[in-house]
C-alpha cells in the first residue's frame, strides 16, 4: 500500500446512510469491512468520527456555545462506539480514545498509547474531537494526524471530490483533481475548516477528499489510486 499510517475522517452523516439521521448499521458494517481489509493488509489506521448524524454545536440556536459543543462531542462518542463494535465484528482489535475522560466506556486520549496501539495492528478511533469547544472534528482530525505521524488524512465525505461550488445545486460545478492548501484557503473551498486546513499546511499533511458512497474508495485511497481530490503543498 502507498500509505502505511493513515487517519480517516468519517462524517457522522456518512454513518447515518440514506436515512440521514442516527445510525445505519448496514452502512457502518460496509465501512468497517473495508477498514478491516486495510488493517489486515498492514495499514495502521486511526479514525476520527463526526457527530452530525445526531447533533452539531451550531444546531443549538441560542444555547450556550460551549454546552452545545459538548453535546456534539458526546454524539461523536456514540458513533465511535458503534464503529468500534462493527470493526471488532470483522475481527479487528479496536480502541476508542476520547478527548475528555469517559473511563467507563473508553480510554482517555494519550498519544503514546495511541501510537502503540497502531504499532500492534489495532485500529484507534478518536472521539470527542479535541476535547475543547469551538474546535470542529476537522480540526481534531488534523491535530491527531500530526500527533500520531499520519502520512495523509483520508477525508471521506458525501461528495466525491472538491468542487468550486456545490455540485448538488449547480450542475456546472467544476471538479478539482488537485489543489494546494493556499488555494483552498484563498478560494474558501469547503474541504475542512480554515483552522484544520492551516494545521495540515503547517505540518505538511496532505488531504485526500473522496466520496464514501462506495466504501471501497477507502481501500483505493490508501493504495494511492487517483480518486477524488488531493490537497497538498
Amino acid at each position: 500500500m502507498k500509505y502505511k499510517r493513515v487517519l480517516i475522517k468519517v462524517s457522522g452523516e456518512a454513518m447515518a446512510g440514506k436515512q440521514g439521521f442516527g445510525l445505519d448499521f448496514d452502512t457502518i458494517g460496509e465501512i468497517a469491512k473495508v477498514i478491516a481489509k486495510c488493517a489486515k493488509n498492514g495499514a495502521e489506521v486511526a479514525l476520527v468520527v463526526g457527530g452530525g448524524n445526531f447533533w452539531r454545536g451550531r444546531s443549538g440556536g441560542n444555547m450556550d456555545r460551549t454546552r452545545a459543543d459538548h453535546m456534539g462531542m458526546l454524539a461523536t462518542a456514540i458513533n465511535a462506539l458503534a464503529m468500534c463494535d462493527a470493526l471488532e465484528g470483522e475481527g479487528i482489535e479496536t480502541r476508542v480514545q476520547t478527548g475528555f475522560e469517559m473511563r467507563a466506556v473508553a480510554e482517555p486520549y494519550i498519544r503514546g498509547k495511541a501510537v502503540r496501539h497502531l504499532q500492534k495492528g489495532r485500529v484507534v478511533i478518536f472521539a470527542c474531537g479535541t476535547g475543547n469547544p469551538y474546535f470542529s472534528t476537522d480540526t481534531a482530525a488534523a491535530l491527531r494526524a500530526a500527533e500520531i505521524g499520519a502520512e495523509i488524512i483520508l477525508l471521506a465525505k458525501k461528495v466525491d471530490a472538491v468542487y468550486d461550488k456545490d455540485p448538488n445545486v449547480y450542475p456546472d460545478a467544476k471538479k478539482f483533481d488537485e489543489l494546494t492548501f493556499m488555494e483552498v484557503l484563498q478560494r474558501g473551498l469547503g474541504v475542512m475548516d480554515s483552522t484544520a486546513t492551516s494545521l495540515c499546511m503547517d505540518n505538511d499533511i496532505p488531504i485526500k477528499v473522496f466520496g464514501l458512497d462506495n466504501p471501497e474508495n477507502i481501500w483505493l485511497a490508501i493504495n494511492g489510486e487517483k480518486i477524488g481530490t488531493i490537497v497538498h503543498k
